[in-house]
């Protein structure tokens, strides 16, 4: 996961699963040249949103183990790890994530979306519990569709 390992490298380069807001963001901005500070600052947000980190008194703290993630030696984030991804967007990573093919699963989502006449969201949440992947946060996103 692109996000993931470009939220874990300042935490990697510290040695530490805690950081300033300031440092984090001076670790992406000014000593990768990743992004701008206000880019950083917004990757601080998305990743909040998706459980990766929390904030703490000015600082940000790593949900995962960032001395677990794999940085490529090449590696360079891509600027669509800026903006938030849908439930839908998240649960589908998920289920590629374990093994699934995204083509497949999208006809499986559709299908399901189309027979029981709901969200696209809703009908991927179903799909991820039968096949018994963990999407995390974006499950509750989707029962939230549902009114559950």
């Amino acid at each position: 996961m692109s996000l993931e390992v470009a939220v874990a490298v300042p935490f990697k380069q510290q040695g530490t699963t805690r950081l300033g807001e300031g440092e984090f963001v001076v670790a992406l901005s000014l000593d990768r040249s990743w992004f701008s500070p206000d880019q950083a600052k917004r990757l601080i947000d998305v990743a909040a949103g998706r459980g990766l980190l929390a904030r703490e008194d000015g600082e940000v703290v790593a949900q995962f183990e960032p001395a677990d993630v794999i940085v490529p030696e090449d590696y360079e984030p891509d600027q669509s790890i800026l903006r938030e991804q849908s439930a839908f967007e998240r649960i589908l990573d998920a289920l590629v994530a374990a093994g699934y093919d995204k083509q497949d699963v999208v006809a499986e989502v559709n299908d399901r979306q189309r027979r029981l006449g709901i969200s696209v969201e809703a009908a991927a949440a179903l799909y991820a519990r039968e096949q018994d992947v963990d999407a995390g946060d974006a499950i509750e996103t989707a029962k939230a569709d549902l009114g559950e």
